[in-house]
């Protein structure tokens, strides 16, 4: 992700997005660059066009959400999940005390 970070700071700044630049940026952090990291990522990004990457990357985290599924009849349901949540529970109790003898 790092050098994907890298990247992206040089496009903000309007600055190439070459191997040298990330070279610079990734040393600045302290951190010691792969060159085949390097020359994969700036030979991808350079037939990608970012500005558009990112508007669809927002587009998608703007998205709505989900609507929520709808909620069972009322009735017997809730009682059936009471009765399993109680029982999960002694069977949890039971398993403990195995523990401590």
């Amino acid at each position: 992700m790092m050098y994907i970070y890298a990247a992206l700071l040089l496009h903000a700044a309007s600055k190439p997005i070459d191997e040298a630049s990330m070279k610079k940026i990734l040393a600045a952090a302290g951190i010691t660059a792969d060159e085949t990291r390097l020359k994969a990522l700036t030979a991808a990004l350079s037939e990608i066009k970012i500005d558009d990457v990112l508007k669809q990357a927002s587009s998608i985290a703007q998205a709505p959400a989900a609507p929520s599924p709808a909620t069972p009849p009322t009735g017997a349901a809730p009682a059936e999940a009471k009765k399993t949540e109680e029982k999960k529970e002694e069977e949890a109790l039971a398993g403990l005390g195995a523990l401590f003898g």
